[in-house]
């Protein structure tokens, strides 16, 4: 087998949205930097930003139910939708960037309009959205959301799903017109074809990283089995992220950082029913989420959703859940068990022992026939036919355990979560969604923690990328306006399209 070494000043592991944006964003800031990229399969894209591994949702919490917590006094916290909404903004502020300077020569690919839908039933939950109308509607970041239960005016938004339903049931929505509709794999494979063609950047794919480890002047030292040329090859870096997805765990821990310790992980994937009839997806033109079910975790809301992919419109409902001991869909049955150290190993268990409720939720889900799934989704479109829909598997999302102060030993963590070494030298992404959403904010989080002596030189060029960098949105609806325009406008999302 033949041997290579090299050195380099950044290495990123995985060909993903959050390896792609940090990348760019490196690569703008200090063109002279090398960047070297490893992805272990063939291209870009192909585990969690895929197009078919995820709902595609710009996540920007103007449907997701999850993000407005009722509190005990019955008021609504919004602070969680503003943070997710100003994040969003940022990505759009980049992506419309790169636009613009040509970095992305096709937007209508990755990005379209789409209206954003909350929609429930029941008099409690009719009673809760309307509250959230109430808290939101007014805030510069909601501006324009409506509010109906009103079965005429929901028929008008949502045809397919009022079709075949009693008029006794007591439904209510809410609609922003400002969603969109993202194909994080096409955004992920146009953000490294760029970058793969500036000076100074090496993407491999094909190339496995199998170990990492520091060196005693700080670099740290990357083991790589390159399976196109058959050998190994080490290469040397002073900073290396971690973006590999459900595989930045396993990563994470063979670098032995202390932040690393009393950290696990638990594989969930996702699984959808998938409607390509014409007839029926013609009928529905939005993003459309509800409640999470009876004894089913918060993060498990179900929607219903209009996807363009490739140039062909379907439907997607669920998420069902499913399980595979993988963390990766391209991965091995032993990731789980592999994942398990001296070090987390209570953590593991005592998340088990926490979880009994999401254990059985997830037993249920893994017995259900297509049949009972139907009828998960025929709470959605009544009139729904078996033969109209298939089953698609997903992603793979692992859930981040860790002990907190808040949660105790083995606390399941929902969305993502950044860590990195205490040297600044190294950084790593747990977690899952809005992960890719928000990717560019939590990229320049990276930024912030691992790089704080080139910031200031950083500043004027992040932005210009970035023209809210370092000043809060909600604070200047002068300043949201303009960006909501400007970005509208480069990314094509002024008009409404289908």
């Amino acid at each position: 087998m033949d041997y290579k070494q090299t050195t380099t000043e950044v290495i990123l592991i995985g060909a993903g949205v959050v390896s792609a944006t940090l990348g760019t964003l490196l690569n703008k800031l200090q063109p002279d930097w090398h960047i070297t990229v490893f992805e272990k399969l063939d291209t870009a894209g192909k585990e969690s930003s895929n197009e078919w591994n995820n709902a595609g949702t710009g996540h920007a919490a103007l449907c997701e139910l999850n993000y407005t917590a009722e509190k005990q006094d019955g008021s609504i916290d919004i602070s969680k939708a503003v943070k997710i909404n100003e994040q969003f903004q940022v990505s759009r502020q980049f992506w419309s960037y790169l636009v613009n300077t040509n970095d992305l020569t096709s937007p209508r690919e990755f990005i379209r309009p789409l209206p954003h839908m909350s929609f429930v039933y029941g008099e409690k939950n009719v009673a809760f959205l309307k509250k959230r109308f109430e808290a939101l509607s007014n805030h510069p970041h909601f501006q324009g959301m409506e509010f109906s239960d009103d079965p005429e005016r929901l028929a008008e938004w949502m045809p397919l799903m009022m079709q075949g339903r009693s008029s006794e049931e007591t439904v209510a929505a809410t609609k922003a017109e400002q969603g969109t509709d993202v194909n994080f794999g096409e955004l992920t494979r146009q953000l490294l074809d760029s970058l793969g063609q500036q000076n100074n950047v090496d993407i491999h794919y094909n190339h496995t990283v199998d170990d990492i480890n520091q060196l005693e002047n700080g670099d740290w030292e990357v083991k790589v089995q390159n399976a196109e040329e058959h050998r190994l090859e080490e290469h040397t870096a002073d900073f290396v992220f971690i973006g590999a997805g459900g595989g930045a765990l396993p990563l994470l821990q063979k670098t032995g950082i202390p932040e690393s310790r009393h950290i696990g992980g638990f594989p969930i994937s996702g699984e959808f029913l998938v409607c390509r009839n014409p007839e029926v997806v013609e009928q529905h033109h939005a993003k459309v989420y509800g409640k999470e079910r009876e004894g089913a975790p918060s993060k498990s809301i179900p929607h219903l959703d209009r996807r363009h992919i490739k140039g062909e419109n379907t439907l997607l409902y669920g998420p069902f859940a499913g399980f595979t001991p993988k963390f990766l869909k391209t991965g091995s049955h032993m990731d789980l068990l592999n994942s398990v150290k001296p070090n987390n190993a209570f953590t593991m268990l005592a998340a088990g022992v926490k979880n009994t409720t999401l254990i059985k939720y997830l037993a249920k889900q893994l017995r259900m026939s297509k049949e009972q799934r139907m009828e998960e989704l025929r709470h959605f479109v009544p009139n729904a036919k078996s033969e109209d829909w298939d089953m698609l598997v997903a992603g793979q999302r692992v859930q981040l355990i860790e002990d907190t102060e808040a949660g105790g030993r083995g606390a399941l963590q929902f969305g993502t979560k950044l860590i990195h070494a205490d040297d600044q030298s190294l950084a790593a992404l747990l977690g899952e969604s809005p992960g890719a959403s928000v990717s560019a904010s939590i990229m320049l989080e990276v930024l912030e923690r691992c790089f704080p002596d080139h910031l200031e030189a950083w500043k004027p060029k992040i932005k210009e990328m970035i023209p809210s960098y370092g000043e809060s949105l909600e604070n200047n609806p002068k300043l949201l306006d303009n960006i909501h325009a400007s970005s509208a406008n480069a990314l094509g999302l002024a008009v409404s399209t289908t």
